[in-house]
């Protein structure tokens, strides 16, 4: 299957950060520093327009860049009700349409009440997990409604789709290519919030929770928590 436009896999995205983060961190010799550094030049990445970042021949070198610049200047405190503002931004850049994953789901988790059994839901979650495991296009498509949208929460910390991704086969080519890489990414099936969902770690580390809306045998949409801040707890909980 083609690649959906701006999807990036799990390594590549933390392979990236790790870096970013260490570049900033032999700069300042500080790691809260350093992350707010690195947290900057990814709001200034989601700042370009979806054209100029296509047309970035490397955004590794082009966030490298702006790390060590960023660097050369100190980063300001960060203030309060910066977070809110963050939201408001992406927003505005990226369209009216993409809003954070717990007001996305609010708006669009009630159109269709979940109408399978706990059982069910477990078997259709495992079901995808293999299909995405094995890299099996066609039958994690099959799994899908051919509505299905998936969600990607990265809180704007890693490179990651901006937009909900609509359609079966969308939505089954940017879950192949965020999962790709089989040896260093693993999937399994955990709980996850009371429900069976997918964690997926890359080195050991937990770099994604996925949970899926299923109802009629069909998954109706998928939430990706991608945004190391809240999968903290996850990597502390979690065995090794």
């Amino acid at each position: 299957m083609d690649h959906v436009v701006g999807a990036v896999p799990l390594a590549e995205s933390l392979d990236e950060r790790r870096h970013l983060l260490d570049v900033a961190c032999r700069a300042l010799g500080s790691r809260v520093a350093a992350e707010r550094v690195v947290d900057e030049a990814y709001r200034r990445w989601y700042r370009l327009t979806d054209p100029e970042r296509v047309r970035m021949p490397s955004p590794r070198v082009w966030l490298t860049q702006v790390v060590d610049e960023a660097c050369l200047t100190r980063p300001a405190p960060v203030r309060p009700g910066g977070q809110e503002r963050e939201i408001q931004a992406l927003r505005a850049l990226c369209g009216e349409d993409v809003e954070p994953v717990e007001r996305a789901r609010l708006s669009v988790g009630a159109r269709r009440v979940r109408s399978v059994s706990a059982r069910r839901e477990h078997e259709i979650t495992v079901a995808v997990r293999q299909a995405c495991s094995d890299q099996d296009g066609p039958r994690l498509r099959s799994l899908l409604a051919p509505d299905a949208t998936a969600f990607f929460d990265s809180g704007g910390k890693i490179r990651a789709l901006t937009r909900p991704v609509r359609g079966d086969e969308q939505v089954a080519r940017s879950l192949l290519v965020l999962l790709a890489g089989q040896r260093r990414v693993t999937l399994c099936t955990g709980s996850v919030n009371g429900r069976t969902g997918l964690v997926a770690r890359c080195d050991d580390q937990v770099a994604a929770v996925l949970t899926l809306d299923i109802a009629h045998s069909r998954v109706l949409q998928v939430w990706a928590v991608l945004n190391p801040d809240k999968l903290r707890s996850w990597n502390r909980s979690l065995p090794g």
